[in-house]
C-alpha cells in the first residue's frame, strides 16, 4: 500500500496501487476450456444478506455476489473495490472514498455512494437485528453506539454521500487498521430498491441484485450455491471463471471422497489425514496459517451452570485439555496448541507469557485443574457434571471425546450435545448451553478482531463474560499510540477469568485441484475472489 501527500490539500492520501482486479494469468499459461470451480461448504449458509451473515462460509459466498470498497490481494495486501482510493483529514478521524463511475449492480443500474450509505445505516439500525451491527461500533463510526442502541435515528451515523461518487465516513477515534475492516461482508453495499420490493425474500436465486464478480442463480439450502459470471461486473472481461458451485456436505470425510472423484476441486482435509495426502499428493495438500482460533465457550452468564461461575473451575477445566494431542495426534495439519485467544500469525501480536502456558508441563497443569476442582467443592465423590455442544462435524465430535476423556481425570463428566449449524448456533445465542465449541476467524489481521468480541458490548459474546477492567483495557486501545501493551493486559485478564478454553490456532488444510489457480497461499485470512481464479489446461 502506497502513501504519498496530497500538495494541493492538508489531507493525508492512501493510494492504493491499482492491479487489474481479477485472474492475473502468466504469459504462456494455457487456459482449460472448462473454466468452472466447485468447492465444499460444511454447513448451510444461514443468510445470503451481507448484513445478516455471521458465517466465515457465508462471507466467502457473499465476497462473490458483492463487492465493498476495498478487496485483498493474494498477499492480504488491500486492492481497489468500488473505491479506487481515499483520503484521510489530518486529525485521522474523516476518511473520503472515491467511488469508480464503472461499479454497476447487476441489473444494470450504477453502484453509488448512497448503496453505501443505505447498507451501513441498515447494519446499525436496530430493526435489522443483525449480530453485526456491533462493528459500525469497532470501526469508531461517529454516533454508531447511539445508533445501534435506538437512542439516535440511523440519518445520523457518520457516513454520508457527497456526491454520487464520493462517500465520506467519519470516525471518533483514529483506527490505522480502519481500511482493513472494509473488506468484511457486513460493509458491502446492498440495493435498497430491491429490498424494499422484495423483503426478505430479496435474497433468493433470480430475485438477489449484487454488484460482485458473480450473480447468484441457484440456492438449494443445505445442498448447493452456484454463482454464475456477472457481465455487468467493472472488471467481467478479465473474469475467466464462468460459475462457482458450493456442494454443502456435513461430513468432512464424504467430502474428500467427493474430490478424489473429481467432484470437487477443494475440500479441507479432515483430521488426522494431512500426512497421509501430502505424501501421495504433494501438489495438492496444503496448510497455510489460518486466521482463526478454536475455543470451548463457557457459559458464564445467568442462564449458565453455577459451577462456571466459579473461575477454579473454569481454569481447571481449561488446564485439563491437554493441546498437544489435539494437534498432533488428532488434527495433524499444521495447527497449533493454543493457551490464549488471538491467532499467533496476527501482525504485530505477541503473546503475553503466563504460568500454566510456559512454565507448567500437562503433568503439572493436571495437578493444578485437580486441586482447583477440590478447592471448588468438587471431587472424586462429587463429580461436576457439565454438556459439551458442538455442530455435526467428524472432527469436532473427535476433539470432543479426547476433551471428554481428558477432563474426566479431574472429576468432570460431560455429556456430548451434537447438532446442526443453525441449532448450534441458535442455542449459543439464547445461552442454552454449558460448554460450546466455538471458533472466530478475524475480520482483519489486527489483533482487536479476537479481543472486542469477549467485551460486554460484543454482538457474539454468547457466554456472557462481562468483566469492566477488560472492557476498559479495550476501550484504552482505541486511543493507544500502541496499543500492543494494552491487547497483552486483555489476554492476561482473559487467562486469569477464563471465560473460554483456547485449543488450537487454525491452520487451512486443503485438497487443492492441481489445475486450479488464484487462490491465496499466503494471505492469513484466506480471503479468495472467484474473479482471480483460473483453471489450466492438463
Amino acid at each position: 500500500m502506497k502513501m504519498k501527500k496530497l500538495l494541493a490539500t492538508s489531507a493525508i492520501a492512501i493510494s492504493l496501487a491499482f492491479q487489474a482486479h481479477a485472474a492475473a494469468v502468466p504469459d504462456g499459461v494455457t487456459l482449460a476450456d472448462d473454466q468452472t470451480y466447485t468447492f465444499w461448504l460444511l454447513d448451510a449458509i444461514k443468510s445470503m444478506d451481507p448484513q445478516i451473515n455471521t458465517d466465515v462460509e457465508g462471507s466467502d459466498v457473499l465476497r462473490n455476489l458483492f463487492e465493498g470498497l476495498y478487496n485483498e490481494d493474494g498477499n492480504g495486501e488491500l486492492i481497489p473495490g468500488v473505491a479506487i482510493d481515499h483520503t484521510v483529514s489530518d486529525d485521522g478521524l474523516t476518511y473520503t472514498f472515491n467511488l469508480r463511475d464503472t461499479a454497476k449492480w447487476s441489473n444494470g443500474d450504477h453502484v453509488t455512494a448512497n448503496d453505501f450509505v443505505y447498507a451501513w445505516r441498515r447494519l446499525a439500525d436496530p430493526a435489522t437485528a443483525s449480530e453485526y451491527a456491533w462493528y459500525m461500533e469497532l470501526m469508531q463510526v461517529e454516533n454508531a453506539s447511539a445508533v445501534v442502541a435506538g437512542d439516535m435515528p440511523t440519518d445520523q451515523l457518520g457516513i454520508t454521500a457527497l456526491d454520487d461518487h464520493t462517500l465520506e465516513v467519519k470516525i471518533t477515534t483514529p483506527l490505522p487498521y480502519f481500511p482493513q475492516m472494509l473488506v468484511h461482508a457486513s460493509t458491502f453495499p446492498v440495493p435498497q430498491k430491491t429490498i424494499e420490493a422484495n423483503g426478505d425474500n430479496w435474497t433468493q436465486a433470480g430475485t438477489l441484485v449484487g454488484n460482485g464478480a458473480y450473480t447468484l442463480t441457484e440456492h438449494q439450502l443445505g445442498e448447493r450455491v452456484v454463482m454464475e459470471k456477472n457481465d455487468t461486473y467493472w472488471a467481467s472481461t478479465n473474469t475467466v471463471m464462468t460459475q462457482l458451485t458450493a456442494l454443502t456436505i456435513n461430513d468432512g470425510n464424504q467430502a474428500l471422497t467427493r474430490y478424489l472423484a473429481g467432484e470437487l476441486d477443494r475440500v479441507d482435509i479432515p483430521a488426522g489425514q494431512y500426512p497421509r495426502l501430502k505424501e501421495e499428493y504433494p501438489d495438492q495438500a496444503t496448510s497455510t496459517p489460518y486466521n482463526c482460533s478454536y475455543i470451548y465457550m463457557l457459559n458464564v452468564g445467568e442462564k449458565g451452570p453455577e459451577a462456571l461461575k466459579d473461575v477454579r473451575v473454569r481454569q481447571a477445566l481449561a488446564y485439563a485439555i491437554d493441546r498437544d494431542v489435539i494437534v498432533d495426534r488428532i488434527l495433524q495439519g499444521g495447527q497449533k496448541a493454543a493457551y490464549n485467544w488471538t491467532h499467533w500469525a496476527i501482525a504485530d501480536f505477541e503473546r503475553p507469557q503466563s504460568e500454566w502456558a510456559d512454565e507448567m508441563d500437562q503433568a503439572q497443569r493436571i495437578e493444578k485443574a485437580k486441586k482447583l476442582m477440590i478447592e471448588a467443592g468438587y471431587g472424586p465423590d462429587k463429580p461436576l457434571e457439565l454438556r459439551l455442544q458442538y455442530n455435526t462435524s467428524d472432527d469436532h465430535k473427535k476433539i470432543a471425546i479426547a476433551a471428554s476423556q481428558m477432563l474426566k481425570a479431574i472429576g468432570v463428566n460431560i455429556v456430548l450435545d451434537n447438532y446442526e449449524w443453525k441449532i448450534h448456533t441458535d442455542r449459543m445465542q439464547n445461552q442454552d448451553f454449558d460448554m460450546a465449541r466455538y471458533a472466530w476467524c478475524g475480520d482483519y489481521n489486527e489483533a482487536s478482531t479476537y479481543l472486542d468480541l469477549m467485551t460486554s458490548y460484543s454482538g457474539h459474546n454468547n457466554g456472557e463474560f462481562f468483566n469492566d477492567a477488560y472492557d476498559k483495557v479495550m476501550a484504552d486501545s482505541k486511543t493507544a499510540a500502541d496499543p500492543q501493551p494494552l491487547y497483552q493486559q486483555a489476554e492476561t485478564i482473559l487467562t486469569e477469568e477464563m471465560p473460554i478454553i483456547p485449543l488450537y490456532h487454525y491452520a487451512n488444510v486443503d485438497m487443492i485441484a492441481a489445475d486450479i489457480k488464484g487462490l491465496p497461499q499466503n494471505n492469513v485470512n484466506n480471503t479468495w475472489y472467484g474473479k482471480d481464479m483460473y483453471r489450466v489446461a492438463e
